[in-house]
Order: C-alpha cells, then sequence, then structure tokens
C-alpha cells in the first residue's frame, strides 16, 4: 500500500525574521504520523505572492497532500487564500455560508470590509472548522490552508486530519542509556539501520541535570519490524557494559 504524504508549508515574514518561532510543525506532524500520513517536508517561505503561487503549484504536484499555516487573516499580508486559487487556476469568490457565520459572530456594526475578506475562498474549496475564531481555513483538491495562530492551527488540525485518508499509524519504540554517547554507538545503530532499511533508526543525546546520555529509537509503519529493530537496539546498549532503560529520558524536574 502507498504510503501517504505530505508537505507543509509555513507562511510568513515573522517566522523569517525570527520575530515568531514557528509552534505548528510538530502539532502537524503528530497528527498526521496517528493518521498514518508522513510529513516529507517542511518549507517556511515569505509572504511573497510569487513565493506562495509557484511553492503551492510545484509542492501539490509532488505531494499527495500540502498543508499551509498563516497568511488567512484581515490584513493586508494575508494573501494566501488569492495565491491558493491563482495556484490551482480558480477564482476567488465569497463563501456565502462563511460570510454569514462571521458576520453573526462579528454582529454587523463591526463586521468590516477587512473581516470580510475571510470569507472570500478559492471556487470549489471546502472549509476547515474553526472553533476557536469562526474565520474558516479552507481544502481545495489535495492542499488544505489552515491559520498561523498556534491555538486555532491545532483546532482546524484536529477537526482536518481524522477526515484524511491515511494508512497505519506511526508506531516507535525506544530505549536509552546515562552512560552511553553517540560515538559509542555509532557502528552498531549503522548495522541495526542496514538490516532495518524501511525503518528510521536515530540516536539522539540528551542533557539533564545530572549528567548526559543518548536516547536511541526505531520508528515506522510496520510494527513487527520496529520491535525487531528495539530488541537489536536493547541488545546493543547491553553489549556495551550498560543498562537499557526503556523509552524517553525522563525531563529534569524544576
Amino acid at each position: 500500500m502507498h504510503q501517504k504524504n505530505a508537505c507543509f508549508l509555513v507562511i510568513g515574514n515573522e517566522i523569517l525574521s525570527g520575530r515568531t518561532q514557528d509552534a505548528n510543525i510538530q502539532v502537524l506532524a503528530c497528527a498526521l504520523n496517528e493518521q498514518g500520513i508522513r510529513l516529507t517536508e517542511v518549507r517556511i517561505i515569505p509572504d511573497i505572492a510569487e513565493r506562495i503561487i509557484s511553492t503551492v503549484g510545484e509542492c501539490r504536484a509532488r505531494f499527495d497532500m500540502v498543508f499551509t499555516s498563516g497568511g488567512i487573516g484581515p490584513t493586508h499580508d494575508d494573501i494566501t487564500a488569492l495565491c491558493v486559487a491563482e495556484a490551482v487556476g480558480v477564482r476567488l469568490i465569497r463563501h456565502e455560508e462563511s460570510f454569514r457565520k462571521l458576520e453573526t459572530h462579528f454582529a454587523s456594526k463591526n463586521f468590516n470590509e477587512a473581516r470580510q475578506r475571510m470569507a472570500w475562498l478559492p471556487e470549489g474549496a471546502t472549509t476547515i472548522e474553526n472553533s476557536v475564531s469562526v474565520a474558516p481555513g479552507f481544502s481545495i483538491g489535495n492542499v488544505h490552508v489552515m491559520a498561523g495562530v498556534p491555538k486555532i492551527f491545532a483546532a482546524m488540525v484536529k477537526w482536518l486530519v481524522p477526515q484524511l485518508e491515511g494508512g497505519t499509524p506511526l508506531v516507535s519504540a525506544s530505549w536509552h542509556s546515562p552512560t552511553l554517547y553517540e560515538g559509542d554507538l555509532a557502528q552498531g545503530l549503522e548495522a541495526i539501520q542496514s538490516d532495518f532499511p524501511h525503518l528510521d533508526i536515530g540516536s539522539y543525546p540528551y542533557e539533564r541535570k545530572n549528567g548526559r546520555g543518548v536516547a536511541l529509537v526505531a520508528k515506522g509503519y510496520d510494527p513487527a519490524a520496529v520491535q525487531s529493530a528495539a530488541e537489536r537496539i536493547h541488545a546493543l546498549i547491553s553489549s556495551l557494559g550498560a543498562n537499557p532503560i526503556e523509552g524517553e529520558p525522563a525531563p529534569d524536574q524544576t
């Protein structure tokens, strides 16, 4: 079975300038993992129409699904909806149901022209529910457009992703040791990766107040293979005279 793949486009000058730190990549990745969809690429692009249009056009042809965050609010630099419409070759039109919801939410006297812009979507788009602030995201073809505000983005992801066609959920298993380092494990870990080419075998150094160590993780879509690789990881740690501890290292207690 073909494993669905996805690309995430983070749109916003504020991310590239360092003013705002992205909080949405992990939220989307975790939700897609549970749905059996593999996030294989993330790009951060500016609020420049030509860049958004070309990037959306390229990515929607290369990936099964494209997700975007940012640029669907009421201000002058919120141009994502218009750009996506151009990228897929349709008009931007007023979505009447969204218009009515926004009008009710803001009340007529506060529903100014800027806020009305949030009801203009690509022709043929379906809305992504926004339980936080009413203003919708939207899906058109394999492109799913969501807000950049983390709370709103998370709400849209929670509503949207379970409805998408996925596959077997991603599973993982891990062991860690507070007495070993990556250099101790590298050769043995390479051998495990060679024997399980369809899994992601990773080593992740960590630091804690009482010292540092390394966590070894096997991830993939074949539960039996992940379990077998985890057993090899356990054996590798043991062969180096260390005590394997199952799971991720506990965070420092503050």
